[in-house]
């Protein structure tokens, strides 16, 4: 740089100046949708394809509200992989949505949504998983080095494969 001379700005970053996230996912599942959707919208049944449950084999759980659908609601807390926070059903349309509010407490405070669709395609469902949330301090700084969607993303991948091997599976 010349001595007396401005620096010029830093280029456009539209992935720092926007303050949102979004992570989406996407699987065809050789099953009809109601018998995805009966794995989404109860908790109880988030352990047989989660991918975050063998995160820490002492994890522990509770869980609040009705057994499943709006309104149901489930804590956990485990070791730093893990974390602790806790969802709720925040809106369903059965057999097609499940919405889902997520509030994590550790490793670092945020909140998000997620929302799974399924959606009939050829003689299976299409499962469409999306994350979506405000980037905290944290997340933008993290960003700078990996972006949500490599960080959230291949846990969907994970996941939606566990769900279908267990929906294809009975």
């Amino acid at each position: 740089m010349i001595p007396g001379r401005r620096r010029p700005p830093a280029p456009y970053d539209p992935t720092m100046a926007d303050d949102t996230y979004a992570v989406t996912r996407t699987t065809t599942v050789a099953a009809p949708a109601e018998a995805l959707y009966a794995r989404l919208v109860d908790f109880h049944r988030w352990p047989e394809w989660s991918p975050w449950e063998g995160l820490d084999p002492a994890l522990t759980r509770s869980y609040t509200g009705p057994e499943s659908g709006v309104g149901a609601g489930y804590a956990w807390s485990g070791n730093r992989k893990a974390g602790r926070g806790r969802m709720s059903i925040a809106d369903v349309t059965a057999p097609s949505r499940v919405a889902v509010d997520v509030m994590f407490e550790k490793p670092f405070p945020s909140s998000s949504s997620s929302v799974f669709t399924l959606a009939p395609e050829g003689t299976g469902t299409r499962v469409t998983w999306t994350m979506t949330g405000r980037k905290s301090l944290i997340n933008r700084v993290m960003g700078i080095f990996v972006s949500m969607d490599k960080l959230i993303g291949p846990d969907f991948e994970r996941g939606l494969a566990q769900l279908k091997s267990v929906a294809e599976s009975g």
